[in-house]
């Protein structure tokens, strides 16, 4: 059975609505593993990348990962002063105002705004937020967009990318880097953002050796095992909460070369049978 969750804008959590007394976690869902268990089980010392670092809540850990550099993009700009002040005197940091696409230029940022109130987790490059209602309104601004590729790292370990229908891109723009430096993924793909997100993203990785899942009850599912009609079940606007339970859209990938390691460091997340 599938339930509805209401999610509550700005909170970190949903209320399940057929039992009002219990919380369930946006991030980890019925999975075993988030995105910062992941990065941490499998870190390496070297550069780490966060696409759509907002206010840096996976920023700050992932610095604190022994030989850890984190190159924090955020093009938003009032994100991205909130960024660098709790980045501010700390040397693994690197604060970034800029997004990550497969093309350098101008691109506009598109920040939805619910009843005076902005909706900054919903900024998007891709979405224009129109046609939601006379309640939904969006504030725009010109951002800079870069290509990871055109950074030429050689020691990168790792990308957390969260940035709204827009991923695709941004692994696009980092193909090369990707390919010389096998660096593992997690990735956040929610059909509502980007219509087909959820099968193009992952193949366009598997054409790069790379495995993508996701974890449910214990288990890595292959993300061609993602159910869109009762896995991500949501409203597709940013006034509308309510999602299903479960609802899938944190997505791991890791270079195939490195799926015993995987299964090495979380033993707890089984194959599927």
């Amino acid at each position: 059975m599938h339930h509805l969750v209401r999610w509550q804008p700005n909170r970190r959590a949903c209320l399940i609505q057929s039992n009002p007394f219990m919380l369930w976690h946006k991030e980890l869902g019925r999975g075993a593993v988030d995105e910062l268990r992941f990065l941490t089980a499998l870190h390496r010392p070297g550069s780490l990348v966060d696409v759509g670092a907002h206010d840096g809540l996976l920023t700050l850990p992932l610095s604190r990962l022994p030989g850890a550099h984190v190159l924090a993009f955020e093009p938003l700009p009032a994100a991205f002063s909130r960024l660098s002040a709790a980045c501010a005197g700390i040397a693994a940091i690197e604060p970034l105002p800029l997004a990550l696409g497969d093309v350098p230029g101008e691109l506009t940022l598109s920040v939805p705004v619910v009843e005076g109130a902005r909706q900054e987790q919903w900024a998007s490059l891709v979405k224009t937020f129109e046609g939601h209602g006379p309640h939904v309104a969006a504030e725009r601004v010109q951002v800079r967009v870069v290509t990871l590729d055109s950074f030429g790292l050689l020691d990168l370990t790792a990308m957390k990318i969260d940035a709204e229908g827009a991923e695709y891109e941004v692994l696009r723009g980092a193909r090369d880097t990707l390919l010389r430096c096998r660096p593992i993924l997690t990735l956040e793909l929610e059909e509502r953002h980007r219509e087909g997100c959820t099968w193009a993203v992952p193949a366009f990785l598997d054409a790069l050796g790379y495995t993508t899942c996701f974890a449910l009850d214990n288990q890595w599912w292959p993300a061609s095992a993602l159910d869109r009609a009762t896995m991500q079940r949501a409203g597709p606007g940013p006034s509308d909460y309510a999602v299903s339970d479960p609802y899938v859209f944190n997505f791991f990938a890791w270079p195939l070369e490195r799926d015993a390691e995987v299964r090495r460091c979380l033993p707890d997340v089984q194959p599927r049978a």
